[in-house]
């Protein structure tokens, strides 16, 4: 299974390369466009030290529990930053980038349970 990530409407599949990503313990092949892999390599390096540091301080949850506390992290500070007149563009790419690889697993979960 391959979702699209579509970097903007205008895009189509030609152009956009597979970029095999982990996040948790769980692997997905995404295909993105060439300038946006570096974003999403550090957007998903992030998810995933964020989760292994909620890993060591709340033991016994399972990998769901900390991916949605990620989330949660991730949106808090998001939402603290934007409301700052510092917010950089750096975090405004990542949270595009969260929200199509939100998207894009979304589709591959629901693709699974069928």
């Amino acid at each position: 299974m391959t979702a699209a990530y579509h970097c903007s409407a205008d895009k189509t599949m030609e152009g956009l390369i597979p970029v095999n990503i982990i996040i948790g313990d769980r692997s997905y092949r995404i295909k993105v466009s060439a300038e946006d892999e570096e974003q999403v390599r550090k957007t998903v390096k992030t998810i995933n030290d964020k989760v292994i540091e909620f890993k060591t301080n709340f033991s016994g949850k399972d990998m769901q529990d900390y991916i949605a506390m990620v989330l949660i992290w991730y949106a808090t500070q998001v939402g603290s930053d934007a409301a700052t007149p510092q917010a950089n563009t750096d975090d405004l790419a990542s949270i595009s980038t969260l929200q199509k690889l939100e998207a894009q697993l979304t589709q591959l979960l629901t693709n699974e349970e069928q």
